[in-house]
């Protein structure tokens, strides 16, 4: 393959996935781990991706965000996986904050329990809930369409008042030198809020997140327990597993 029909390859393959593993690339193009790497710097360079750790992912601006719709239908079959596990650690009387987003939404028809106390900031989440008569919070606050969470003042005046047994968030990135990012600024304060208030704290994030920043951070990694698919290789699974407690489940 020559090396124009190569990055062509390489470029198509990142805008489809969002991200992909070195030896991804090595395996649709047949050319060699070093020659995948010069590659990834070529495209850089021209700014056609940027190069993550093990591999690349698309060029994304820092304060873009997918909406709700969008991220629903990517990675199904991971967010499921996670999302089982997550929900499994709940236990009877349990109070915790269920962050708004698409992972955590999978959680719910999996809950093991009914008698519950759940907070969130999350629209859809919370309508599902009522549907099974759980106690549920609302966080009250500025709705925001893209993602259907509750954010602003009143948000983080409501969550302030309560103290949970364990949260379960979402995130847009997970960096081994940034930690937690998401986009907004009000959804992370949100976000740290509940990591504040919460004697155990669970993050739950596809593969695809991990080497991604974005604009605010959320919190290091210290503390917190990653819940992921198995897209993550085992050098990855190392780096992120010294920083954190890391689960991998098998998507």
């Amino acid at each position: 393959m020559l090396t124009p029909e190569r990055h062509q390859l390489i470029v198509a393959l990142v805008k489809e996935k969002d991200i992909v593993r070195i030896h991804e690339l090595v395996e649709a193009t047949g050319a060699s781990e070093s020659t995948i790497r010069r590659d990834l710097s070529e495209l850089e360079e021209q700014r056609l991706l940027k190069r993550v750790h093990g591999g690349a992912s698309v060029l994304q601006s820092k304060i873009e965000e997918p909406t709700v719709l969008e991220k629903s239908v990517k990675h199904e079959r991971e967010k499921l996986a996670i999302a089982k596990y997550a929900a499994s650690l709940i236990k009877p009387h349990d109070s915790i904050f269920i962050d708004a987003g698409t992972t955590t939404y999978q959680m719910l028809p999996y809950l093991p329990y009914d008698n519950i106390m759940v907070v969130t900031n999350g629209v859809d989440i919370a309508l599902q809930l009522i549907k099974r008569n759980i106690r549920t919070i609302l966080l009250g606050g500025e709705l925001k369409a893209a993602t259907l969470s509750m954010v602003g003042r009143d948000a983080i005046t409501a969550l302030s008042q309560y103290r949970f047994d364990k949260c379960f968030l979402g995130t847009n990135g997970i960096d081994q030198h940034h930690g937690l990012t998401t986009p907004d600024p009000d959804e992370a304060y949100v976000k740290q809020l509940a990591l504040q208030f919460s004697d155990e704290r669970f993050v739950l994030s596809d593969s695809d997140k991990f080497s991604r920043v974005t604009f605010a951070k959320v919190g290091d990694l210290q503390g917190i327990t990653v819940i992921t698919d198995d897209g993550l290789s085992e050098e990855e699974q190392q780096i992120y597993g010294r920083l954190s407690t890391l689960k991998v489940v098998k998507a």
